[in-house]
Protein backbone atom coordinates (compact mmCIF):
# COMPACT_ATOMS: atom_id res chain seq x y z
CA UNK A 1 0.00 0.00 0.00
CA UNK A 2 1.17 3.59 -0.90
CA UNK A 3 2.00 5.44 1.94
CA UNK A 4 -0.86 8.67 2.57
CA UNK A 5 0.49 12.14 2.27
CA UNK A 6 -0.83 12.27 6.18
CA UNK A 7 1.75 9.44 6.76
CA UNK A 8 4.28 11.65 4.66
CA UNK A 9 3.75 14.48 7.18
CA UNK A 10 3.98 12.69 10.35
CA UNK A 11 7.11 11.05 9.33
CA UNK A 12 8.48 14.40 8.52
CA UNK A 13 7.14 16.03 11.72
CA UNK A 14 8.71 12.92 14.26
CA UNK A 15 12.29 13.45 12.22
CA UNK A 16 12.65 16.92 13.55
CA UNK A 17 10.81 16.21 16.93
CA UNK A 18 12.72 17.75 19.94
CA UNK A 19 9.84 16.98 22.64
CA UNK A 20 7.91 13.67 21.79
CA UNK A 21 5.42 14.59 24.25
CA UNK A 22 4.36 17.96 23.60
CA UNK A 23 3.15 17.69 19.66
CA UNK A 24 0.03 16.00 17.70
CA UNK A 25 1.04 13.03 16.24
CA UNK A 26 -1.33 10.74 13.56
CA UNK A 27 -1.52 8.10 15.74
CA UNK A 28 -2.64 10.45 19.29
CA UNK A 29 -5.71 11.42 16.91
CA UNK A 30 -6.65 8.29 15.13
CA UNK A 31 -6.65 6.98 18.40
CA UNK A 32 -9.67 9.20 19.31
CA UNK A 33 -11.37 8.24 16.23
CA UNK A 34 -14.78 6.56 18.02
CA UNK A 35 -16.56 5.97 14.68
CA UNK A 36 -15.66 6.51 11.50
CA UNK A 37 -18.40 6.62 8.01
CA UNK A 38 -17.23 6.91 4.52
CA UNK A 39 -20.12 7.22 2.21
CA UNK A 40 -20.75 7.89 -1.62
CA UNK A 41 -23.20 11.30 -1.46
CA UNK A 42 -25.30 10.27 -4.00
CA UNK A 43 -26.22 6.94 -2.78
CA UNK A 44 -26.65 8.13 0.99
CA UNK A 45 -29.15 10.51 -0.44
CA UNK A 46 -31.19 8.25 -2.94
CA UNK A 47 -31.05 6.05 0.70
CA UNK A 48 -32.17 8.62 2.58
CA UNK A 49 -35.20 9.61 0.02
CA UNK A 50 -36.22 6.69 -2.45
CA UNK A 51 -39.44 8.08 -3.59
CA UNK A 52 -37.26 11.11 -5.00
CA UNK A 53 -33.73 9.62 -6.35
CA UNK A 54 -31.44 11.82 -8.26
CA UNK A 55 -30.11 11.93 -11.69
CA UNK A 56 -28.05 8.88 -12.30
CA UNK A 57 -25.89 11.60 -14.10
CA UNK A 58 -25.54 13.58 -10.86
CA UNK A 59 -22.56 15.19 -9.49
CA UNK A 60 -22.96 13.97 -6.20
CA UNK A 61 -22.34 10.36 -6.99
CA UNK A 62 -18.68 11.52 -7.33
CA UNK A 63 -18.91 13.06 -3.71
CA UNK A 64 -17.35 11.12 -0.99
CA UNK A 65 -17.76 12.39 2.95
CA UNK A 66 -16.62 10.70 5.61
CA UNK A 67 -17.62 11.83 9.34
CA UNK A 68 -15.24 10.82 12.09
CA UNK A 69 -16.89 10.75 15.63
CA UNK A 70 -14.73 11.38 18.40
CA UNK A 71 -14.39 9.83 21.92
CA UNK A 72 -15.19 13.45 22.96
CA UNK A 73 -18.74 13.35 20.61
CA UNK A 74 -17.53 15.90 18.67
CA UNK A 75 -18.07 15.00 14.61
CA UNK A 76 -15.62 16.06 11.50
CA UNK A 77 -17.01 15.74 8.25
CA UNK A 78 -13.84 15.33 5.37
CA UNK A 79 -15.03 15.65 2.05
CA UNK A 80 -13.76 14.93 -1.73
CA UNK A 81 -14.80 14.87 -5.13
CA UNK A 82 -12.97 14.75 -8.23
CA UNK A 83 -13.18 17.46 -11.68
CA UNK A 84 -13.84 15.15 -13.99
CA UNK A 85 -16.06 12.16 -13.38
CA UNK A 86 -13.71 10.23 -15.72
CA UNK A 87 -11.54 10.67 -12.83
CA UNK A 88 -13.96 9.34 -10.14
CA UNK A 89 -12.01 6.28 -8.24
CA UNK A 90 -13.95 5.34 -5.15
CA UNK A 91 -11.01 3.70 -2.90
CA UNK A 92 -9.74 7.00 -3.32
CA UNK A 93 -12.27 9.29 -3.19
CA UNK A 94 -12.27 6.97 0.68
CA UNK A 95 -8.97 8.01 1.38
CA UNK A 96 -8.94 11.57 0.61
CA UNK A 97 -12.24 12.03 2.19
CA UNK A 98 -10.70 10.74 5.72
CA UNK A 99 -7.83 12.10 4.83
CA UNK A 100 -9.37 15.69 5.01
CA UNK A 101 -11.34 15.05 7.98
CA UNK A 102 -8.31 14.73 9.01
CA UNK A 103 -6.62 17.53 8.56
CA UNK A 104 -9.34 19.20 10.08
CA UNK A 105 -9.00 17.61 13.15
CA UNK A 106 -5.01 18.39 13.42
CA UNK A 107 -5.39 22.23 14.17
CA UNK A 108 -7.92 21.23 16.69
CA UNK A 109 -5.82 19.24 18.72
CA UNK A 110 -3.06 21.32 18.02
CA UNK A 111 -4.75 24.39 20.07
CA UNK A 112 -6.35 21.81 22.98
CA UNK A 113 -2.36 20.48 23.66
CA UNK A 114 -1.51 24.27 23.38
CA UNK A 115 -3.93 25.26 25.81
CA UNK A 116 -3.21 21.82 28.10
CA UNK A 117 0.89 23.40 27.91
CA UNK A 118 0.51 26.39 28.77
CA UNK A 119 -1.89 25.29 31.96
CA UNK A 120 1.58 23.89 33.01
Amino acid sequence: MTQSSLQATEEASAAVVKAPDERVSLSSMEAKIKEKYVVNVGELLNDADPDKPLDPKSPLYLMTACFLVMDNGFVLIGKTAPASAKNFNRELGEKFAYEDAIRQLWPLEGYALREKLSQR
